[in-house]
């Protein structure tokens, strides 16, 4: 039976609720999340990225902030229809376009129309026409061509093209 000489006080609760009962448990538990923090965050995901341009909308708003999976390409190469994030000189400044052309392939823009190997590919994520145009490239390789979702934009304000696989740094968590 507790008496008011050995009853716990107001301090002890406190204490309690912060680090818990067993502080050395407390503690182990607070060294593997950092350390589990730092693994996700140094090796696994980018840094928080935010999106700046409209290249994306509507797919990724303006300001919008997303991750990027680094380990998403280490059992297969990218796919088409991945929005992707793509190093320029280092790791501060990167473009998140859409992958629409693989290696070996033949992209074309006839008459506001994406077309893959002389094929028309339907693309979903464009929610308005457009009219764009531009010549056949065929892709070496280790060529993606890379696009933006916002076709509205003039074909010349837009930045687009092609991306060696070593510039591709991992696959946009949407």
């Amino acid at each position: 039976m507790q008496t008011e000489a050995n009853k716990p006080g107001p301090a002890w609760w406190l204490r309690t609720i912060l680090i818990g009962r067993k502080p050395g448990f407390t503690f182990i538990r607070i060294v593997v999340l950092v350390v589990t923090t730092f693994v996700v965050f140094r090796f696994v995901l980018l840094p928080p990225v935010r999106i700046k341009g409209p290249s994306m909308l509507p797919t990724l708003r303006e300001n919008s902030i997303h991750f990027v999976n680094r380990l998403a390409y280490f059992w297969h190469e990218p796919r088409r229809g991945d929005v992707v994030s793509i190093r320029l000189a280092g790791y501060r400044i990167m473009y998140m376009k859409r992958i629409v052309g693989l290696p070996g392939e033949t992209i074309e823009f006839s008459n506001g129309r994406l077309l893959v190997n002389g094929e028309v590919l339907e693309e979903p994520y464009v929610k308005s026409p457009y009219r764009w145009d531009l010549a056949p490239r065929t892709l070496g390789p280790d060529e993606y061509f890379v696009v933006g979702d916002n076709r509205v934009m003039p074909i010349e304000d837009h930045d687009m093209g092609v991306a060696t696989r070593d510039r591709i740094v991992g696959k946009m968590l949407l």
